[in-house]
């Protein structure tokens, strides 16, 4: 397995947000990580990407441990992440904002770029074609130019998912992608979101859009009050009491 979590903890002030979580995601496989909110699934990412570092249990990426690994070591390991509350920089262009995601990609030092030197302004240029060829991957190649504050909501999920792919990810980690999207948006962003998977690209994908998750998932594992209550396939979950009992309840699972 690419990535793979072994009796994650993560706690706060006593509290276990994540409780011995344990779960695999294989090259090329999508991965749903779903469950009820506060179940624990964000603070699964953050330990992930690096932005906490767990209590106890082991994170590993392709044979080495990453967990505790602060979060630009665990990027330029190949993991990059999207977040629940965009995060692009509102006065630059698209473009620019998918060009920021390449830096861990560059080779130039900066002293290069400031000199203009030759190998940078090849580098520079190379590395502004692969953001415009992003953006044309996501469907926004008419609006590379745009500041990203002047952009809709879903577009800018779109710029979102094309700066991550600009570091050349291993494994991508992302935060509902499609919340605050429309019925056709959520259609565009699971294509986009098996294209991916197909080019080699692992995925670790949180979603309350249930109907996504069973449609682009090859695995789903599911949490509820920071504990694996199932993992399997769509069809294996989908079926699971347990399951059913944490997003309807008990008398409805009966």
């Amino acid at each position: 397995m690419l990535l793979s979590l072994q009796d994650v903890r993560k706690t706060f002030g006593g509290l276990a947000a994540v409780d011995g979580a344990s779960l695999s995601v294989g090259s090329g496989e999508v991965h749903g990580l779903i469950g009820p909110n506060g179940a624990g699934k964000t603070t699964l990412l953050n330990m992930i990407s690096g932005l906490i570092p767990p209590t106890a249990g082991t994170i590993v990426l392709d044979g080495e441990r990453i967990d505790g690994m602060p979060s630009h070591v665990v990027a330029s390991r190949g993991i990059t992440r999207t977040y629940q509350n965009i995060r692009l920089f509102p006065a630059l262009t698209a473009a620019d904002n998918v060009l920021v995601g390449a830096h861990l990609r560059r080779d130039a030092p900066l002293w290069r770029r400031m000199l203009f030197l030759p190998s940078a302004a090849v580098e520079e240029r190379a590395a502004q074609d692969a953001s415009l060829a992003l953006l044309a991957r996501v469907g926004m190649s008419g609006q590379a130019g745009e500041r990203a504050s002047n952009l809709s909501y879903g577009d800018q999920r779109r710029v979102e998912i094309a700066r991550a792919l600009a570091s050349e990810p291993r494994v991508m980690l992302l935060d509902e992608p499609t919340a605050g999207m429309n019925p056709a948006e959520v259609v565009a962003i699971a294509e986009l979101i098996r294209s991916v998977a197909r080019t080699g690209h692992s995925v670790l994908l949180v979603e309350h859009n249930v109907k996504l998750v069973m449609d682009v998932c090859d695995r789903i594992t599911v949490l509820d009050f920071g504990k694996v209550i199932a993992d399997g396939t769509p069809t294996e979950v989908a079926r699971d009491p347990a399951v059913i009992a944490a997003y309807l309840g008990g008398e409805a699972a009966a």
